[in-house]
């Protein structure tokens, strides 16, 4: 079967011949005539296998048909997570529109938005956006939706991955109900088909591959080592292999970083691609790359998506990733389109449980080998291969308010007294209140009676001195007697008067 079966008219056929391709792929020959009928489409296909010709060729036929787009009007939306995607969607739809009077852009993050908010005012056949940067020129009134007849979810299971769901929902909001779906994915797994019950309408299924399969093309092998004997050891494959082009992935920004100096200072040129980085300094790193100047690209798992770089030979895991299904995506990028290409992964003994995991989804155990002058100290557990199907994660459950006692109780009406069904009271007033443990103020006990015959007061000593008003005398049974106080007062204590006798500090 040739294009010229699917029933593309012959502008179209024309930009095909010119690109070189003459036979279509598995994927491309299922769901372009799917797409030309204008049916909802759900297909799975990994990376390199086309998928992308197999929406933008059949969106072009139908567009070529139809009226032109109003100012700030699309007729057909493309999302994708990542600007790399976008922009190489957008450079295959140029290429395929070349001999068609439609017109197509693109609009990601990362850049200022000005610009393309101007070129939105001409008028827009093909938009190829990314979920965040067309919520902001929807803000601003940029882009209207009312003509929009095609909406494409590209690598939908990544955007969900990224956190994109909240922002796919709000722009399926704002689209028109009658509309074409295509949902494009690398697997179908719960998180899809839940995207997809809001989205396709009885859609037309489409899987060319197994689920979490890798190529057949792609030879996979793997390195024991240690893990600060990496940079080293990936020096020494680059070089004694004369590896000319190779993908290096990292788990982390820093780590990018740091592997891509550790590289340049042993004379390779090497140059970091991930999200930290300006949208024109990866848009260089990944010319420079692809025409050699460049002879290894460090990239995280997120920026990777959408380097599409044709016979791409070896593809380096410096680190293998937590999520088994990335590693996947990681080797797709070698071996596209029925090349042949190599997967090495340098794997330390605490990564073990993420390799079992991994040779578990693709159902394969990889190959050890050992390289000279780099026996690791830690060796790398082996285990057999399970063949059980992984259990899919089940959702979490929405948080429920807590309550108290397990049910709200009604407050007691004034006057009566709250049961407390033998338990014990909790609350403050029945706590005891603890005695106060500071210094009295002015050497004083506040609240206290006056004491009586006390020795921190003055008294009649027989030598005229008059005796202090209250004592009385204790002979008298009418006396204003005060109960005795023995506790004398701090400045009672410390400061003696000059006939001898203490007395309290009130007195003066």
């Amino acid at each position: 079967m040739g294009f010229t079966d699917l029933g593309l008219s012959a502008p179209i056929l024309r930009a095909i011949q010119e690109k070189g391709y003459d036979t279509p792929s598995p994927i491309q020959a299922q769901a372009i005539p799917a797409v030309l009928e204008g049916k909802d489409v759900m297909a799975a296909a990994q990376t390199g296998t086309g998928k992308t010709a197999g929406f933008v060729l059949p969106i072009l036929e139908r567009l070529s048909e139809g009226s032109r787009a109003r100012p700030n009007h699309i007729r057909a939306l493309i999302l994708t997570p990542t600007r790399e995607l976008a922009a190489q969607i957008h450079e295959n739809a140029v290429v395929y529109s070349r001999h068609l009077r439609l017109r197509s852009s693109v609009v990601f993050g990362g850049v200022k938005i000005n610009p393309q908010m101007m070129n939105l005012r001409k008028g827009t056949d093909i938009l190829v956006a990314t979920p965040g940067r067309l919520l902001d020129l929807y803000q601003q009134n940029a882009v209207k939706f009312s003509q929009l007849e095609v909406l494409v979810l590209d690598e939908a299971d990544r955007m969900l991955d990224m956190g994109f769901f909240r922002d796919i929902k709000k722009i399926l909001d704002l689209l028109p109900k009658n509309r074409q779906n295509l949902l494009f994915s690398a697997t179908f797994s719960e998180e899809i088909r839940g995207l997809a019950k809001g989205l396709v309408n009885n859609p037309v299924e489409i899987s060319v591959t197994p689920a979490n399969s890798t190529a057949r093309t792609v030879e996979q092998w793997i390195y024991p080592a240690d893990k600060k004997k990496k940079p080293a050891m990936l020096a020494k494959l680059i070089k004694d292999g004369d590896w000319k082009q190779v993908l290096v992935f990292t788990r982390t920004k820093h780590g990018a970083n740091k592997l891509s100096h550790f590289l340049n200072d042993e004379g390779i040129t090497a140059a970091p691609i991930h999200g930290n980085k300006s949208q024109g300094a990866r848009t260089k790193a990944l010319a420079d790359f692809k025409s050699g100047d460049v002879r290894v690209l460090v990239a995280t798992d997120i920026a990777a998506r959408g380097i599409d770089i044709p016979q791409l030979p070896q593809v380096v895991n410096f680190e293998i990733p937590h999520v088994a299904e990335d590693y996947v995506h990681r080797i797709g990028r070698t071996g596209r389109a029925g090349e042949s290409g190599k997967a090495v992964s340098l794997v330390c003994a605490d990564e073990a449980d993420d390799l079992f995991g991994i040779e578990r989804l693709i159902q394969q155990l990889l190959r050890r080998e050992e390289l000279e002058g780099f026996k690791p100290t830690n060796v790398v557990p082996e285990k057999a291969l399970e063949t059980r199907p992984i259990k899919p994660k089940k959702p979490k459950k929405p948080k429920k308010p807590k309550a108290q006692n397990g049910e709200a109780k009604a407050a007691p009406k004034s006057g009566t007294a709250k049961a407390n069904d033998g338990q014990p009271r909790t609350d403050k007033a029945s706590q005891k209140k603890k005695p106060f443990k500071g210094k009295p103020r002015n050497g004083a006990q506040q609240g206290k009676k006056p004491a009586g015959n006390n020795t921190g007061n003055r008294t009649n000593n027989g030598e005229g001195k008059p005796r202090r008003a209250g004592s009385g005398n204790p002979n008298q049974p009418n006396s204003n007697k005060a109960k005795p106080n023995n506790r004398k007062s701090n400045d009672a204590r410390r400061r003696p008067s000059d006939d001898g006798v203490k007395v309290s500090w009130s007195n003066y």
